[in-house]
């Protein structure tokens, strides 16, 4: 995609913390990421030996790491110069020579080689707004094979308007004190106010348009996470 002057700054929309060596050497610690579900469902999904999985949004690279023990290709894709260190040390450290490393994001990485097998993306997209999250989507699903496959977890909230103050103030009060222990109420507070997550009702038409049909849908019992799986047309 040909940049503009009026194009977005995803480094800028990043959040600050996730460019902080000090944060992201803490993070995973924090997050407390276990990607076993996740990666039991790409390998249901069909994941394997020939595959090739695109992570975007790659974080500390725990999924990435992980889909590399089992399948042939694996990017991991961030715009944190800081996460993809951590990533490199990982790789390293696990002997993961199936695993790439590329300083990108949604609306920057330009996918070399054959179209991927799956996507995989968590906790990124909602740095982006609406805007740019359909832009975004329409550029997974080109670097996605046909018939492939798009795993989306996500802070998407699968409630409506009328209901935010009751819902979220629920959420936020369950949030942890210390900031080692997760997400504090502060920090979600920010996450509310200068961040971009969105409504189940507004990304569903979304990942449709982009060319997704979808083939699961589910939101935990907060009302605010949300998980897609879907399949590109």
């Amino acid at each position: 995609m040909e940049r503009r002057s009026w194009f977005i700054d995803e480094l800028k929309h990043a959040g600050a913390e996730h460019l902080d060596t000090r944060y992201v050497h803490g993070y995973d610690r924090k997050a407390r990421f276990d990607p076993t579900a996740d990666l039991a469902i790409l390998r249901d999904l069909g994941l394997g030996p020939a595959s090739t999985l695109v992570d975007l949004g790659a974080g500390t690279g725990e999924l990435s790491l992980a889909a590399a023990e089992v399948c042939q290709r694996v990017v991991a894709v961030d715009v944190s110069a800081a996460m993809l260190d951590v990533v490199r040390a990982k790789a390293l450290q696990r002997h993961a020579t199936r695993l790439e490393v590329v300083c990108a994001g949604f609306l920057s990485y330009e996918h070399a080689g054959e179209q991927a097998d799956f996507v995989y993306t968590r906790n990124a997209l909602h740095h982006l707004p609406d805007f740019w999250k359909a832009i975004a989507l329409r550029r997974v699903a080109r670097l996605l094979r046909p018939g492939g496959s798009l795993i989306l977890r996500d802070l998407i909230f699968s409630f409506e308007p009328e209901e935010s103050e009751r819902v979220v103030e629920a959420w936020i009060k369950a949030a942890p004190i210390r900031p080692e222990s997760g997400w504090t109420r502060s920090e979600l507070e920010t996450h509310l106010r200068d961040e971009h997550s969105t409504f189940t009702w507004l990304i569903e038409p979304m990942l449709e348009r982009a060319g997704f049909e979808i083939q699961s849908a589910t939101s935990d019992d907060s009302k605010v996470f949300a998980a897609y799986t879907c399949v590109r047309r």
